[in-house]
């Protein structure tokens, strides 16, 4: 399946799209300055670009975690980023109600993995008309996402994206088995790989309230979904990432994103050649 989002086509063998942008909105300087570098960066590499930015962190280690800027006004942030830089957004949410007030700045609303089976939630995403990317839960097989999908859709709204995110592995790990970027891809919509969330250490940061990371792994992995054929490609980006907000152990660096797209543009056109 091949569908639009603005000006961005996305599946059936298209050109890769990026979906790109820090973990949360934090301020409007850092969103908008991000947003910017990262339209630059794909632009030099001709790649199409989604921005990412979450206007709210429901799921968090700790309830002194960091959860946002306010909603009114993280949603105004990606607002401007729409209008002034001309990309299209994509954001989370979490409860059916908020599926019509994201709507109304998103052009993709993203459902959480651990939310990914909550039908109330997928319909109400679902009814917007705008894309859906669904994350899959980490507790999930890959098997299991077109019955996600499958929610959706029931609305109508077949603009539907499934991303593979990480499968827990023991305690605080989680592993990309690769089968499951054509597994889910015989669902017939378009895969996404996450290769940053996918480097998590969920609850494991030497004993503080918060998640860890191995952000080393980032291109490995991103190189090697890009290779097995996925559509899209997701990255969390931030220009100091030890100081980010949210997520700060599982960040690309800003300004590794550029030596990142040189790679897996050229895998990705090699592979959609053969």
């Amino acid at each position: 399946m091949r569908f639009s989002i603005g000006d961005i086509v996305i599946g059936d063998r298209a050109p890769l799209v990026l979906i790109a942008g820090p973990c949360v909105v934090e301020s409007r300087d850092l969103v908008l300055r991000t947003a910017e570098t990262i339209r630059s960066v794909a632009a030099g590499h001709q790649t199409p670009v989604i921005f990412k930015a979450s206007y709210k962190k429901a799921n968090r280690t700790s309830t002194s975690s960091f959860t946002g800027i306010g909603r009114d006004e993280a949603l105004r942030i990606l607002a401007e980023v729409k209008r002034e830089l001309g990309m299209p957004v994509l954001t989370d949410i979490h409860t059916e109600p908020e599926a019509e007030v994201a709507a109304e700045v998103a052009d993709v609303l993203q459902i959480p993995a651990f939310l990914c089976r909550q039908t109330d939630l997928l319909q109400a995403a679902g009814r917007t008309g705008r894309a859906v990317n669904i994350k899959k839960g980490q507790f999930l097989s890959p098997a299991d996402m077109p019955h996600a999908a499958a929610k959706v859709a029931e609305t109508g709204n077949t603009r539907i994206i499934l991303t593979e995110r990480g499968t827990t592995f023991g305690y605080n790990n989680l592993v990309v088995d690769m089968r499951s970027l054509p597994i889910m891809a015989r669902s017939g919509y378009p895969v996404v790989l996450d290769a940053t969330h996918s480097v998590q250490l969920p609850g494991a940061a030497m004993g503080r309230a918060q998640s860890g990371g191995e952000s080393e792994f980032i291109l490995p992995l991103a190189r090697a979904g890009v290779a097995a054929g996925i559509d899209g490609l997701f990255v969390e980006v931030h220009p100091d990432p030890p100081h980010a907000l949210s997520d700060a152990a599982s960040q690309l660096r800003l300004d590794m994103l550029d030596t990142l797209l040189e790679q897996v543009v050229r895998i990705d056109a090699m592979v959609k050649r053969t």
